[in-house]
């Protein structure tokens, strides 16, 4: 990656939850986890360990010349809690589709 800029995206080995005031989220064993200079670990959840039925799409998009753009979803209290990268650049596709929260606990 550009000036000494990096991402590595490995295979989480460890439970991931999330909760929203009295509703989980998600919840998965097969997190990838993303570490990228000058951010915090993030844990990218495959769309099958999310509950989408509880989230709305969100208007919101922003762009990372690393990523690619990123898409967004909402909690009815909360804008723009989770997003994921549909399109992701080639040098992170592992992380196509999968979405992360803010808050996040992992056991």
């Amino acid at each position: 990656m550009a000036n000494g800029h990096t991402i590595t995206i490995e295979q989480g080995d460890r439970h991931v939850r999330v909760v929203h005031g009295d509703q989980v989220l998600a919840e998965s064993d097969r997190a990838l986890v993303l570490h990228e200079t000058g951010c915090p670990v993030r844990y990218y959840i495959p769309p099958e360990d999310v509950r989408l039925d509880l989230l709305t799409p969100s208007e919101t998009h922003t762009y990372c010349p690393f990523k690619g753009t990123a898409s967004y979803w909402s909690a009815p209290d909360r804008a723009d809690l989770v997003w994921s990268y549909p399109d992701p650049k080639p040098d992170v596709l592992q992380i196509k589709d999968h979405l992360c929260f803010y808050e996040v606990d992992v056991s």
